[in-house]
């Protein structure tokens, strides 16, 4: 089975490094010099570069909290963009030690999100999974109001993944779901006001 490890976002610098949004909680290890990554293209020009559908990493190091990412068969700015929007697979490993904790992106995407409580009501689907350096974060887009939220993937606020039910279980902390809400009043502040 094929596992998403990364999308490669813009060009860094002018000899063909790459920055990529990460989907994979072990990015040292599948972007060490030499790892091979599976390419599914996003454009012609892109499958042009990667003939034989694989991209060999060169060099790889953090700028902050963003991996930047050199190839073998990218060596300037050009071919670095025309990459821009590819994704990047490896092979799943199904001896993992860590694979019934371990979740891709794939697999949680279009879940029904549900609150612990006992009528379990849904508020909403998970949308995505971002996986960043220090914590992975869920992103579910509420029912509500067509609002995403980024929901820390903890085992305190994501309670259950049931994979029979198709759902996400959270058990959030007050205010996680009202995070970037409008405010009740913003909306009558916005209309003017009437001096006549």
């Amino acid at each position: 089975m094929k596992v998403k490890v990364a999308r490669i976002g813009k060009p860094h610098g002018i000899r063909g490094e790459v920055t990529v949004q990460l989907f994979t909680d072990e990015p040292d290890v599948r972007f060490a010099p030499g790892a091979r990554l599976s390419v599914e293209p996003s454009t012609d020009a892109a499958a042009a570069i990667v003939r034989g559908g694989e991209l060999e990493v060169s060099k790889s190091r953090w700028n902050k909290n963003i991996l930047v990412v050199g190839f073998v068969q990218v060596t300037d700015r050009n071919a670095a963009e025309a990459l821009r929007g590819s994704e990047l697979f490896v092979d799943g490993d199904s001896n993992d030690d860590d694979a019934d904790d371990a979740w891709y992106e794939h697999e949680l995407l279009e879940m029904d999100v549900v609150v612990d409580d006992p009528q379990r009501r849904r508020i909403g689907t998970v949308t995505g999974l971002r996986t960043l350096p220090h914590q992975d974060l869920l992103q579910v887009t509420l029912d509500a109001d067509d609002r995403e939220i980024d929901v820390p993937f903890v085992q305190e606020i994501v309670a259950e993944i049931d994979e029979e039910t198709n759902t996400v279980v959270l058990t959030p902390p007050p205010g996680l779901l009202e995070l970037g809400a409008e405010d009740p009043t913003g909306e009558a502040a916005d209309a003017p006001e009437d001096t006549r």
